[in-house]
C-alpha cells in the first residue's frame, strides 16, 4: 500500500471510530498511530516517535506561556480588575439602550485581552456581570447568552491561548497570528454590541 492509500483509508477509519462514539482525541490518535505504523513498516518506529514527539511538543518554550496567561487572568480576577473593566465599560456605554449588556461585552473583550481563555473570560465575567444584568431587568436567557457570546472573545483577542497552541502545532509565527486576530476580535465585539442595541 502506498502512503496516499494509507492516508485515504485512515480518514474513513477515523470517521468510523467517531461514529462508534470513541472520543475524538483518542480516535485521531488511533488513526494516526496505525497510519504511521503502516507507513513505516512496523509499530516500533511509531512507538519511538510517540515518545519523542509528545515530549518535543509539550516541552516547547512557546507553549510555556500558556500557564502564565492563566496565572495573569487569575491575578486580574483576584485584584478586582474584572469588576473595574465592567464598571469602566458601564460608565462609557451604560446609559444607552442595552448599555449594561453592551458593557458586559466590552468587559469580556477587555478581560479576554488579559487572560487569553474563553472559559476563564465567561466564568469571570459571569460572576461579575450576571448580577448586574439581572438587577437592571434583563432576562436570564438574554443575560447568559450575552455572557456566553462575550466569552468567545477570549480566544480571539490576543493574547490567545488557542492561537499560541495553533501556532506551535502549525509552525506559524505567533506575532503574525496575534496581529491577524486583533481586527476580527474588535469587529466581533462591535457586532455583538450592535446586535444587542438592535434587540
Amino acid at each position: 500500500m502506498t502512503n496516499i492509500e494509507i492516508g485515504l483509508w485512515s480518514f474513513p477509519a477515523l470517521l468510523v471510530l467517531i461514529f462508534l462514539r470513541v472520543p475524538i482525541g483518542l480516535a485521531m490518535f488511533l488513526a494516526g498511530f496505525v497510519g504511521l505504523g503502516l507507513i513505516n513498516g512496523g509499530f516500533d518506529i511509531a512507538l519511538a516517535r510517540l515518545k519523542t514527539e509528545t515530549f518535543t511538543t509539550f516541552s516547547s518554550y512557546s507553549l510555556s506561556i500558556v500557564p502564565m496567561f492563566l496565572l495573569m487572568g487569575h491575578f486580574a480576577t483576584l485584584g478586582g480588575m474584572s469588576q473595574s473593566l465592567f464598571k469602566a465599560a458601564e460608565s462609557w456605554i451604560g446609559h444607552r439602550r442595552g448599555g449594561v449588556a453592551m458593557s458586559a461585552i466590552g468587559a469580556c473583550a477587555g478581560f479576554g485581552a488579559i487572560c487569553g481563555s474563553s472559559l476563564a473570560t465567561a466564568a469571570t465575567m459571569g460572576r461579575v456581570a450576571l448580577p448586574e444584568l439581572k438587577k437592571y431587568g434583563y432576562s436570564g436567557g438574554f443575560s447568559t447568552a450575552t455572557l456566553a457570546a462575550g466569552g468567545t472573545l477570549g480566544i480571539l483577542i490576543p493574547p490567545s491561548i488557542v492561537l499560541v497552541i495553533y501556532a506551535i502545532l502549525a509552525e506559524q509565527n505567533i506575532a503574525k497570528l496575534f496581529a491577524a486576530a486583533i481586527v476580527p476580535g474588535i469587529l466581533a465585539a462591535l457586532g455583538y454590541m450592535l446586535m444587542i442595541s438592535i434587540y
